[in-house]
């Protein structure tokens, strides 16, 4: 049922991606044309640089339909990156977007998606009976209520529950498996996250993500244990430990998006 509700999603999106190619470049004049102030910017994606020129008083979800006509990535998988994320319902100028400044650009074409290997059927076995079989509750499990019962680390940020707030440059003050001090660089121009520790950076693509899992601490619900999924099984997930609660949804929004498939 995943697969044939992916697959109609897609058409959707294909069909989507070829109404607004069409009619771009009438709603790009229309823009530039109907009168009032305009702003002009840069956008980056990956590698090119497009030079936009928009009425300001237009939200964002506007900005995005005609970037689709400039790089192919439908709205709804692109993600905006100006002094943290853009939010579609809101205008440029509520965003304080102005002249001269530089905006990224995140997302995949449509081709893009349709490469993308599928797991293999060992993969997809095992990622199912993981899905089903019964947890407990990740605080409670031997291997991570250890790391925790040892207590905060000292220069922990403040965590928050029932809140959502926008990622600051960088996170710090968590501690990986290991105890070690663990610090989060989400680099969109890149499109990378940067994991470091006091010995390492890796620099990992935001592409390669499989799942990024989450559960509040017990006694703690401010704070989250974390995992991120580099590779096909949980055997691979990166656990992060006293990640404020206020910036699990934004962590997650960052790697894939509003358009999540997991």
């Amino acid at each position: 049922m995943a697969i044939v509700n992916f697959g109609v999603t897609l058409c959707y999106l294909m069909a989507e991606s070829s109404a607004i190619t069409a009619d771009g470049k009438e709603q790009n004049e229309e823009h530039r044309e109907g009168g009032g102030e305009t702003v002009s910017f840069k956008v980056v994606w990956k590698k090119q640089s497009y030079d936009v020129t928009f009425n300001p008083d237009e939200k964002a979800s506007k900005l995005k339909e005609h970037l689709q006509t400039l790089t192919g990535i439908p709205p709804a998988m692109m993600k905006l990156m100006y002094k943290g994320l853009i939010k579609d319902d809101r205008t440029l100028k509520e965003q304080k977007v102005v002249n001269g400044c530089k905006m990224i650009a995140v997302g995949s074409t449509i081709d893009e998606v349709v490469e993308v290997q599928p797991p293999n059927p060992t993969e997809l076995k095992q990622l199912m009976e993981e899905s089903v079989a019964p947890k407990e509750a990740l605080s409670e499990q031997k291997d991570h209520k250890k790391l925790i019962e040892k207590g905060k680390p000292d220069d922990i940020l403040p965590g928050f529950k029932n809140r959502h707030e926008p990622l600051p440059p960088s996170l710090s003050g968590m501690i990986n498996k290991y105890g070690t001090k663990v610090r989060l660089h989400f680099k969109m121009e890149l499109e990378q996250l940067w994991l470091g520790t006091h010995e390492r950076t890796e620099k990992i693509p935001l592409g390669s993500i499989r799942r990024v899992v989450s559960e509040a601490i017990k006694g703690h619900e401010e704070y989250h244990i974390m995992g991120v999924q580099l590779g096909p099984t949980e055997a691979s997930l990166y656990w992060i430990y006293w990640v404020p609660a206020q910036y699990i949804e934004a962590i997650k929004e960052a790697v894939f998006g509003k358009w999540q498939f997991y």
